[in-house]
Formats: structure tokens, sequence, C-alpha cells
């Protein structure tokens, strides 16, 4: 058997799959061709093993191990990409650039530096003190927005 063959299909077969991780925006496509660059090293793989007829067959042996990796890297991708979609509602890989939360309406724009100037006098009980109007609880503690 050539070399050759299994050489520039598997050359053909990387670049199929460089080309949808680069070009695709949909994250599902984004790892099929993740897989189709995982199959076409292992077809390296196995084709150097037979050419360079190895007794102990270990491109073979890895090509095993190469698979069992990308099993695991679909389940965790998918899972990922599921968990992504519930949340967003979109798979499009632009769109999910930023991955901190998004502020919600009700919350409203934070403060620049400093308290916000109460409504009134100054009272002479810090306790008394209304605990949404600084951020923080009548124990010292930050208060927690809830959505």
């Amino acid at each position: 058997m050539h070399l050759v063959y299994p050489a520039v299909l598997a050359a053909l077969l990387f670049s199929i799959g460089l080309y949808g991780v680069l070009a695709r925006r949909n994250a599902i496509l984004v790892l099929m061709s993740v897989e189709l660059m995982l199959n076409a090293v292992n077809l390296n793989l196995v084709a150097f093993d037979v050419w360079l007829r190895d007794t102990l067959h270990a491109g073979q042996a890895l090509t095993l191990f190469v698979i069992a990796i990308a099993a695991a890297e679909i389940g965790i991708g998918l899972a990922i990409v599921l968990m992504v979609y519930r949340n967003r509602g979109t798979a499009d890989v632009d769109r999910l650039r930023d991955t901190a939360e998004r502020p919600t309406p009700a919350a409203g724009p934070t403060p620049a530096a400093g308290p916000t100037p109460a409504a009134g006098p100054p009272s002479a009980d810090p306790s008394s003190a209304d605990p949404s109007s600084t951020g923080r609880s009548s124990t010292g503690e930050k208060a927690e927005a809830t959505a």
C-alpha cells in the first residue's frame, strides 16, 4: 500500500475540519469539525503504523486513545453547548463572546463611586438608615440583588 493515498486523504480531511472550525458560527458544527480533524489524525496514525510495520502497533494503540479522548470531548462539549443554548437561546459562537451574565433591566445602573446621597436629613443612628440606599445591610454585609 502506498503511503501517499491515506496521507493525502488525511490532509484533505484535516483541511476541511480546519475550515469548519474557522468559518462556522454554530457551536455544534465547530465540534463536528474538530472531530473531523481528529479522524484525520487517526488516519495518519494508522497509515504510518502500517507503513512502518511496527510490531507493537503503537499507532493503532494511540488511535484508540485519541478516539476515547474525542468521545469524552464530544460529550462534555455537547453538554456545554446545550446549557448555553438553554440559558442564552442561541448556539451562535459570535454571540457568545461575552461569557459574563447580562445585567437585568430591573437592577439598573450601578453607582460610579461612593454612596448615593440619601434624601432627607442624615440620621444619627446608622442602623436606622435604609440599607438599600447604601448597598449594605445593617450588619455591614454587601446586599445581594435577587432577580
